[in-house]
């Protein structure tokens, strides 16, 4: 797992003292995650958490809960992305949101497509990171308003 400069330990993330989102990016192409990294940061997270497989997000899962997950579909150690995103969408009473990155969007079952955008590669890392830092609409007036919009 590669953890960014503001969490101590490269073991274990950890929250940062600064106010913002806590994103983690599940990504095995290392300049597309770093460059989501920056997008992220510029778009307001305070951490970015880099893992490069299934393995390494479900290790950081188990001590660090982010805001949102940007989580590649097609990785190097496990095919099937969406199997993360269906364990993080159950985190608590508020789960994370989630951005689906894939170069084959059409491989993505129905039924996960309604946890969250799905950005086909090649796409643009501020859109998605405008999308994940946006506040998502609280309570039953903040929700009517979101869906007459």
């Amino acid at each position: 797992m590669t953890i960014t400069r503001d969490t101590p330990s490269a073991s274990t993330p950890r929250p940062s003292r600064r106010k913002g989102k806590r994103v983690m990016v599940v990504e095995d192409d290392p300049l597309l995650a770093m460059e989501l990294e920056a997008a992220l940061r510029h778009a307001g997270a305070a951490d970015v958490v880099i893992c490069r497989g299934m393995t390494e997000a479900a290790a950081a899962l188990e001590s660090w809960t982010p805001h949102a997950v940007v989580l590649d579909v097609h990785l190097t150690d496990r095919d099937d992305g969406w199997a993360l995103a269906e364990m993080v969408s159950l985190l608590g009473a508020r789960p994370p949101r989630i951005a689906f990155s894939t170069g084959s969007p059409e491989s993505i079952p129905d039924d996960v497509r309604r946890l969250g955008p799905v950005f086909a590669k090649p796409y643009d890392t501020a859109l998605l990171a405008a999308e994940l830092m946006q506040v998502a609409p609280t309570g039953l007036v903040g929700r009517l308003r979101e869906a007459l919009r």
